[in-house]
C-alpha cells in the first residue's frame, strides 16, 4: 500500500502557486454581482464556491494530521475509522454544503484571500519538512465523502488532494470566462 516512488514535490509547490495566482485572480476580478452568481452544478454562489475550495486547503491539515496518526496504527483501526466516516456522509454533506454559505458572511473576499495564501505556504514548509519515508506512510479513507479520496491514501496523496479539489470546482465557477 506504501508509495515506492519518490515524491516530486516541486511539481506539488508548482501546483500550489498555480492554484495561489488562479484564487486570486478570481477573487480580484470578480463583481458583488459575480461572486452572487450561481455556479454550474452545485447549489452554492461562486462566492461559496470559491470558500468551499480554500476549505479543501484547510481540511488538508487535519487529513495530515489523521495520516500521522493512523499510519502508524495497524490496518484494521483506519478501515473501521473510514467506515464510521462513510456511515457519516449525509450530516457531513449538510455540513459541507453549509459551511461556506455562512463562513462567506465572515470572511468576506479579503480575508478569504488572505487564508488561501496563509495555507498553501504553511502546506508548502510543512511538506518541505516531511521525511521521504513519511510521505508513503498512509491510511484508509471514507470514499463517499469526497470523489477524490481513494479508500487509502499516502501522505504523499495528502498534499496532491486540495489541488485536485481546487480544480474540480474551478471548472463550476460561473465567474471566471475560460470556464
Amino acid at each position: 500500500m506504501a508509495n515506492a516512488h519518490p515524491v516530486d514535490r516541486q511539481a506539488v509547490y508548482d501546483d500550489y502557486e498555480r492554484v495561489r495566482q488562479t484564487f486570486h485572480r478570481l477573487l480580484d476580478t470578480a463583481s458583488e454581482a459575480d461572486l452572487a452568481r450561481r455556479t454550474s452544478g452545485t447549489r452554492w454562489n461562486n462566492e461559496q464556491l470559491l470558500w468551499h475550495m480554500l476549505f479543501g486547503y484547510m481540511v488538508t491539515w487535519r487529513l495530515l494530521f489523521l495520516v500521522r496518526a493512523f499510519g502508524r496504527l495497524p490496518s484494521g483501526f483506519g478501515k473501521a475509522f473510514a467506515r464510521l466516516l462513510d456511515a457519516a456522509t449525509g450530516p457531513f454533506n449538510l455540513i459541507n454544503y453549509l459551511g461556506p454559505c455562512g463562513a462567506v458572511k465572515v470572511y468576506g473576499p479579503r480575508r478569504t484571500s488572505a487564508a488561501f495564501d496563509r495555507l498553501i505556504d504553511s502546506l508548502r514548509g510543512r511538506l518541505a519538512a516531511e521525511p521521504e519515508a513519511a510521505l508513503s506512510r498512509g491510511m484508509h479513507y471514507p470514499v463517499r465523502w469526497d470523489p477524490f479520496f481513494k479508500d487509502f491514501m499516502t501522505l504523499a496523496d495528502i498534499y496532491r488532494f486540495p489541488t485536485q479539489h481546487f480544480d474540480f470546482h474551478h471548472a463550476q465557477l460561473t465567474l471566471d470566462p475560460h470556464h
